[in-house]
């Protein structure tokens, strides 16, 4: 069944709100990513990681919602950070402009670190 492709979770790590997708991002995914955004940001987070460790698929439509979800990080003065893409999407978010607004790294650890220098420069 299409709409169980993505599961979303939330958790909390150093001030770092994760929202981690295991699973495909397409457009069945879109309410399950906006209600975990929705639900850290009233929350109060300032600094949100899309974790990608466990995905192996992002079609046109997930990008879409992803682009959304850029577009109220910015809204929001948040800082949004992606982890754990595999080259070939890290790829895909330089090319359609998503590495512009999220830095892109290659795990959560290293992302934690690129938020904790972020807030100490």
């Amino acid at each position: 069944m299409l709409e169980d492709e993505l599961n979303v979770g939330i958790r909390q790590r150093e001030g770092v709100a994760i929202i981690d997708l295991m699973g495909d991002v397409t457009t069945f995914a879109e309410e399950k990513i906006n209600s975990a955004y929705r639900e850290v940001t009233e929350g109060g987070a300032r600094y949100v990681l899309l974790n990608f460790r466990q995905n192996d698929y992002i079609n046109s439509a997930g990008i879409a919602i992803l682009i959304g979800i850029v577009t109220e990080v910015n809204r929001n003065n948040q800082k949004l950070a992606v982890s754990g893409l595999s080259q070939h999407f890290q790829k895909i978010f330089r090319m359609v402009g998503l590495a512009q607004y999220a830095e892109i790294y290659q795990d959560e650890d290293e992302a934690l670190q690129g938020f904790k220098s972020a807030t100490t420069a």
